[in-house]
């Protein structure tokens, strides 16, 4: 069997989830090809085959899609096809070769399985996969159905009468996804995030006492969403109480300045430190040294960072946006925070680093125990061979 994963770029550091999901269909003995916007040399863990460029001076336009369409022609049947759907879709003549163009690399494909690693990516790409007789699948996750949609009222109208199996990482995806049209009928699957266990295996250690320096950590990218703004004012209570911590974020984005700006403005600009993107092994050095690991976000599809840091013994408190609430059960594996409420989040860190150490540490280890059962790398192998399978 193939798999043709759909992508707007091969999987960055952070996207471990693709990479853990290609290997794992890999040593299943799938074939996968990766089908892209815009390449990576530096990606070698399967085939990619990339979208055609889109130019800005209309004259390499025009000459570059005469091309295209000079390459598609040994694909004509599939041509036809697509042209024929979208023509019922009612598209106009010029989306639809534009549509063409932009597909080109898609209706070249020989594939079993024709996957969108997101939702928003197969928006004019409804009638790809049955164009080349391929069964169509669509990832959802957090930015399709917490922001897109909101921009973009039935976006997916067209999408939920062509796709054969829809996958959400969580509950809360799925369930979302409904209130913006999927239908009942369509088959869907919840298939989590899954990580490393043994690379964020470390440690399960109890917090220092409240008077000393407290270590406190976020993995994300700098990101509105991400609620960093408010845990900043959470933490500026706690130094206001006298308690004494240093906040390292690891990740970028385009909300650096406004973080660095509100932890001057909230007089914590000496213990916020933002190091950047980091590498997973460096990653997992920062998780092993951290005291408290802090996701206040207004909203997770789930979270990797959340499972890594569980992983490694840290306690956790995060918010109670989308999938969080799936990924810690609130006072088992971690405390689960209503969202947009410093105050509420300040009480929580200091209820937790108070807490008896003999209780830190059962939180601690049940979190790691529920990580290896529940989100491992075998257990998601298999559920996404039955995935395919059972299609």
């Amino acid at each position: 069997m193939k798999i043709g994963l759909v992508l707007s770029k091969p999987p960055a550091y952070s996207e471990t989830f693709f990479n853990n999901k290609i290997k794992g269909l890999q040593e299943a003995g799938y074939k996968v090809v990766l089908l892209v916007q815009n390449d990576n040399a530096s990606f070698s863990l399967c085939e990619t085959k990339k979208a055609p460029k889109v130019y800005k001076r209309s004259y390499i336009q025009l000459f570059k899609s005469l091309w295209v369409f000079i390459t598609l022609l040994p694909y004509s049947k599939r041509l036809v096809r697509f042209y024929r759907l979208e023509i019922a879709a009612k598209r106009s003549k010029i989306q639809i070769l534009k549509n063409c163009y932009n597909n080109a690399h898609l209706l070249k494909a020989n594939v079993d399985w024709l996957h969108f690693g997101f939702g928003t990516l197969a928006l004019q790409s409804e009638h790809v996969a049955k164009a080349i007789n391929a069964k169509f699948a669509v990832s959802f996750r957090g930015f399709d159905v917490d922001v897109y949609p909101l921009k973009h009222p039935n976006c997916y109208k067209l999408l939920w009468t062509k796709v054969d199996k829809v996958h959400g990482i969580s509950k809360y995806i799925l369930g979302k996804a409904k209130t913006f049209g999927l239908p009942g009928h369509v088959p869907t699957e919840i298939i989590t995030p899954a990580i490393d266990t043994q690379l964020f295996d470390n440690k399960v250690e109890i917090l220092p006492k409240p008077e000393s320096t407290l270590y406190f950590l976020t993995v994300g990218r700098l990101h509105w969403i991400k609620g960093f703004i408010e845990t900043l004012e959470a933490l500026a209570q706690l130094k206001q109480n006298g308690i004494k911590f240093n906040y390292i974020i690891i990740g970028e984005g385009q909300e650096f300045e406004p973080i660095k700006f509100a932890a001057h403005q909230l007089n914590i600009y000496d213990e916020v430190k933002l190091i950047g993107k980091q590498a997973h092994k460096r990653v997992v050095e920062y998780m092993a040294q951290a005291d408290l690991y802090l996701q206040y976000s207004y909203s997770e599809g789930f979270c990797n960072a959340v499972l890594e840091a569980q992983a490694m013994g840290c306690l956790c408190v995060v918010s109670d946006g989308g999938g969080l609430t799936e990924n810690i059960l609130h006072g088992q594996t971690g405390w689960v925070v209503p969202k947009r409420n410093p105050k509420a989040l300040a009480e929580k860190i200091k209820e937790v680093i108070n807490l008896p150490e003999d209780e830190k540490v059962r939180i601690a280890k049940q979190a790691r125990q529920r990580v290896k059962d529940q989100f491992n790398l075998t257990k998601h192998h298999r559920e996404w061979l039955e995935f395919y399978q059972n299609g």
